[in-house]
């Protein structure tokens, strides 16, 4: 399934650059190399790696663009290995707030798995 999303998100790329050398005057290989480094630039920068630590458990944290009905959604995943095999897992429009929704959805799971204690979870949720 990354596969199918990350052809996408890439076909979807070739398509506007091919729309952008269609429709923008005539321009200097200069230029034109400038503009494709700005877009294969803001591309990349779609996909977040990061670990980051819970209630003293180190945490990773993933966010991966994809399509869906032409518009670019994010999918988020939290998990702790070492801790738990629980997977927080979010997908919204927002880049910025798939992460908030991702973690929350984590430590609900992970409040329900009787890992996290109330007055742990509260504490979190509300920072």
């Amino acid at each position: 399934m990354q596969n199918k999303m990350r052809v996408s998100v890439l076909a979807s790329l070739v398509l506007v650059v091919s729309l952008v050398a269609l429709f923008a005057p005539q321009c200097q290989a200069q230029g034109w190399e400038a503009v494709a480094a700005a877009v294969a630039s803001k591309i990349v920068g779609l996909w977040r790696n990061e670990e980051t630590e819970l209630l003293g458990h180190e945490c990773k944290f993933t966010v991966k663009p994809y399509l869906k009905r032409f518009q670019v959604y994010y999918k988020g995943r939290m998990w702790c290995p070492g801790w738990t095999a629980i997977r927080g897992e979010a997908s919204t429009r927002s880049q910025s707030g798939v992460a908030g929704k991702t973690a929350k959805d984590f430590v609900r799971k992970a409040f329900q798995k009787g890992l996290i204690s109330q007055q742990e979870a509260n504490q979190w949720l509300s920072s």
